[in-house]
C-alpha cells in the first residue's frame, strides 16, 4: 500500500502512516484490491484516527468486488465511487496492427482483450482511499505525474496540484475515461477490417463469430459507459447537497469541483456517442452486406432468366422439327437444315439485342 501527502505546495510519499494529518494537506492511500483485503483492519483503524469514520461493510464488499458496475453512494462521513475503467488489455496493441492471414483471429483476440476492471474511491474530507485492480497503471501514472508537478515547489506547478481528495478523484476518473482513446483506435481498426471484408464483392465472408464478438464488445462498452454516466451524475447531484462554503476559497474549490465533474461527464458522453456510432456502423455494414448479396443474386437470376428466354424459342424450333411426322415442311429438303439454323440464329440475335437494349444484360447500370 502506498501513502502520499498531497497539498497545495507538496507531494511526498510517506513510508509510515502518520498518527495525525498535517495541516494544509490530505492523504492519498492507494492500494491493490488484494492488499486492501489483507490490510483491511489496519486501514479501518487508520481511518478512525484521521477522519473519525470507518468504511461500512457493504462498501468494503463493493471495493473488493471485481465485477461491480460503476456506481456512486454516500454516507455522512464519506462518498464512495466505483468506476470501471475502459482500456485495451495486454497485447491488444500488437493484435491491432496484425493484418496478416490470421487477421480475423487477431480481431477476435483484440476484442476479447478489452479491460473494464473497476477502480474504487472512498472520498473523505482529508483522505482519499483508492482500490485498484492488479497491474493498474492509473495509480502509478498519477504518482509520477503529481511528483513531477511538485518538484521544486514552483508556484506554477504547485497551483496545479489537487487541493482536496475529491479533486484528485475526479482527475483520476477523467484520466480513465480519456484512456478510451487507445481502445477507440483498436475498435475502429478492427471494425473497419470487418466492414471491408463484408463489403468486398470478391470475398466470401464467413467470420460471423468475430462480428458477433465485436457487437457483444460494443454492447458491453455501451452498458459500461451508461453506468459511468449515471455514477458521475449522482456524484454531481450529491455535490450540490454539500454544505454551503463559508469563504471565497472554499467557494472557488467547490466551483472547480463542479467544472471537473461536468468535464468528466462530457467526456463520458463523447465516449458513449462514439461507441453507439461504431455499433450503428457495424449494423449498417451487415445490412449493406446482405443488400449487396441480394443484388448479386438478382444479377445472377436476371442473367439466367435472359439465357432461358433466349433458348426457349430455339428449343421450340428444334422440338417442332423433331416431331415424328412424314408430311412436314422442309423435312426432306436439302435446305431445311440451313433454314432452321438461320431462323434459330435470327431469333437468338433478335432476343439478345432486345434484352441488351432493355439493360437486362451487363453488370453496369447507367
Amino acid at each position: 500500500m502506498h501513502a502520499h501527502l498531497v497539498g497545495s505546495e507538496r507531494f511526498e510519499e510517506v513510508g509510515t502512516w502518520p498518527e495525525a494529518l498535517p495541516d494544509g494537506c490530505f492523504l492519498w492511500l492507494g492500494c491493490e484490491r488484494q492488499a486492501f483485503e489483507a490490510e483491511l483492519a489496519r486501514v479501518q483503524a487508520a481511518l478512525v484516527r484521521w477522519t473519525g469514520f470507518t468504511l461500512f461493510e457493504l462498501h468494503v464488499s463493493d471495493l473488493l468486488n471485481a465485477q461491480l458496475p460503476s456506481h456512486f453512494d454516500y454516507t455522512s462521513g464519506y462518498e464512495l465511487m466505483v468506476f470501471r475503467r475502459l482500456a485495451a488489455g495486454p497485447g491488444a496493441s500488437q493484435l491491432a496492427v496484425d493484418d496478416g492471414p490470421d487477421s480475423s483471429a487477431s480481431a477476435r483476440l483484440a476484442l476479447q482483450s478489452i479491460d473494464t476492471s473497476p477502480v474504487g474511491f472512498a472520498v473523505f474530507d482529508r483522505v482519499l482511499l483508492t482500490v485498484h485492480p492488479a497491474d493498474c497503471a492509473v495509480r502509478e501514472h498519477f504518482s509520477q505525474r503529481l511528483q513531477g508537478l511538485a518538484v521544486g515547489g514552483e508556484a506554477r506547478n504547485s497551483s496545479r496540484l489537487p487541493g482536496q481528495p475529491a479533486d484528485l478523484m475526479l482527475r483520476m476518473v477523467n484520466h480513465m475515461v480519456d484512456s478510451y482513446l487507445d481502445l477507440r483506435r483498436l475498435l475502429t481498426r478492427q471494425l473497419t477490417h470487418l466492414q471491408q471484408q463484408l463489403l468486398d464483392p470478391r470475398s466470401r465472408f464467413d467470420d460471423w463469430q468475430v462480428l458477433l464478438d465485436s457487437r457483444n464488445a460494443l454492447h458491453l462498452l455501451e452498458d459500461t459507459c451508461e453506468d459511468q454516466r449515471s455514477a458521475v451524475q449522482e456524484w454531481i447531484d450529491a455535490l450540490e447537497e454539500w454544505p454551503a462554503p463559508t469563504d471565497k476559497a472554499q467557494s472557488r474549490e467547490r466551483e472547480l469541483l463542479r467544472l471537473r465533474s461536468r468535464d468528466v461527464q462530457e467526456h463520458i458522453e463523447r465516449v458513449l456517442t462514439h461507441v453507439r456510432r461504431l455499433e450503428h456502423s457495424a449494423e449498417t455494414a451487415v445490412q449493406m452486406h446482405f443488400s449487396a448479396l441480394g443484388h448479386r443474386t438478382n444479377d445472377i437470376m436476371r442473367t439466367l432468366t435472359v439465357l432461358t428466354a433466349v433458348f426457349l424459342p430455339l428449343n421450340l424450333i428444334t422440338g417442332f422439327f423433331g416431331m415424328n411426322f412424314d408430311a412436314m415442311p422442309l423435312i426432306h429438303s436439302s435446305t431445311g437444315l440451313w433454314f432452321a439454323l438461320g431462323a434459330m440464329l435470327l431469333v437468338g440475335a433478335a432476343l439478345l439485342t432486345l434484352f441488351w437494349r432493355k439493360r437486362y444484360l451487363g453488370t453496369r447500370r447507367r
